[in-house]
């Protein structure tokens, strides 16, 4: 049985051509850089389906896979800088959108913060401290 290193050689040697997207790479780049390389992705795309229908070689539809995700790779790293300008924009406002609020549960959602949890009326805050808990010592 062969080992994993001599496998792994063998398959990069074959798909020299076929290079996969890195999302580091793709996250350096400007939102036209990226329009313009998911275009690219998607004639490619579409090119390889048509040469699957005609009878293309088998190497060249085995790179439709690929590319389908590296098609996704590119949209995800797109739909991340639109979210983090989104948020930077957000920042300092008073309300946020719902898509950019944390999603937590709906229960905790509900539940109040410690400042909501923590206040009293002014009645009860009296009585608090007019009628306190008195603390009682034995004598030795």
């Amino acid at each position: 049985m062969p080992n994993l290193t001599s496998i792994q050689s063998f398959v990069s040697s074959n798909n020299t051509h076929t290079m996969v997207v890195k999302t580091f790479d793709l996250q350096a780049k400007s939102k036209a850089d990226l329009v313009k390389q998911l275009e690219e992705l998607k004639t490619e795309l579409l090119n390889l389906r048509v040469q699957k229908v005609a009878g293309g070689s088998s190497s060249k539809i085995l790179r439709i896979n690929s590319l389908r995700k590296d098609i996704a790779r590119v949209l995800t790293v797109m739909n991340q800088k639109q979210r983090a300008n989104l948020r930077e924009f957000y920042k300092g406002k008073k309300h946020l959108p719902l898509d950019l609020r944390s999603k937590k549960t709906r229960a905790i959602r509900r539940k109040l913060n410690q400042h909501e949890r923590t206040r009293i009326t002014e009645r009860q805050h009296k009585r608090e401290i007019h009628f306190a808990n008195r603390k009682f010592v034995l004598k030795a």
